[in-house]
């Protein structure tokens, strides 16, 4: 069963001022269901796009790539890559009309192809209002669909545990362990595929789990543990993160 990948961009919107004092609906509000679309390698979906706003609206639908920053962080990026779906897709209608409080369906179609490297490729299906006339301030809104699409083959988990390093911020301390997905799937690190044990004067002093997120195949990034307790000076930090059924341990020293 392939898991889709946790992340719904919502990329930019511009209101009118008042819209966000007023209790009525703002003119322009979209929404997208699901967030995010897995796809087993050729296949079909669908996506129920929907304007809860006070006004008709006119959207267009295209295809994009996305990437992820180091710390998780969404981006648009070009459709092409080596992991990139974009070109497999087929999105119809390419168009929406849609009035105050009407939905419509999206189709969305995958095709791969027979050379394709196996796991996961991801693209983006982006919907645009076109800026509404006789608003004063123009309003557009942006949001975004991660489509995920598993090639068949060989699935390949491997994590690689590289640094941890310790940012202040005042008396918090926050972890910064950076990890490289070598795999060819996507990696959810949450609280329960991650932890630090920090350890001083031979017990564990304290257990701290991360800020979930999620991990692209073959890119790196940055996974946070927060920490708000007195232990400071150098301690040794014993770290694990499970990838399916398998689990990486890596022991640092680290200055808190």
């Amino acid at each position: 069963m392939i898991r889709a990948v946790g992340i719904g961009l919502v990329l930019f919107v511009l209101v009118p001022a008042a819209a966000g004092t007023s209790t009525t609906r703002p003119p322009v509000a979209l929404t997208a269901s699901p967030a995010h679309v897995a796809l087993a390698g050729s296949g079909q979906s669908t996506i129920r796009v929907t304007n809860s706003g006070s006004r008709p609206v006119l959207v267009d639908v295209a295809r994009a790539g996305f990437s992820l920053d180091l710390h998780g962080r969404p981006r648009i990026s070009p459709p092409g890559g080596a992991r990139a779906a974009g070109a497999w897709l087929t999105v119809r209608p390419r168009r929406l009309a849609l009035g105050a409080g009407a939905s419509s369906v999206l189709t969305v179609t995958s095709r791969v192809p027979r050379r394709a490297e196996p796991g996961d490729h991801d693209a983006l299906v982006l919907l645009t209002t076109r800026p509404q006339q006789g608003l004063g301030l123009p309003v557009r809104m942006r949001i975004g669909v991660v489509v995920v699409v598993r090639a068949p083959g060989r699935i390949v988990r491997r994590l690689e545990l590289r640094e941890l390093r310790v940012r202040r911020t005042g008396r918090a301390r926050t972890l910064e362990l950076l990890v490289v997905n070598r795999g060819n799937v996507t990696e959810t690190l949450g609280r329960n595929r991650a932890d630090i044990a920090l350890h001083g004067h031979g017990l564990v002093q304290a257990r701290l789990r991360p800020a979930a997120r999620e991990l692209r195949p073959r890119t790196s990034g940055i996974v946070q543990f927060s920490y708000r307790g007195r232990l400071r000076g150098w301690v040794t930090a014993r770290v694990r993160v499970s990838s399916g059924r398998d689990s990486v341990h890596r022991t640092f020293r680290v200055r808190l």
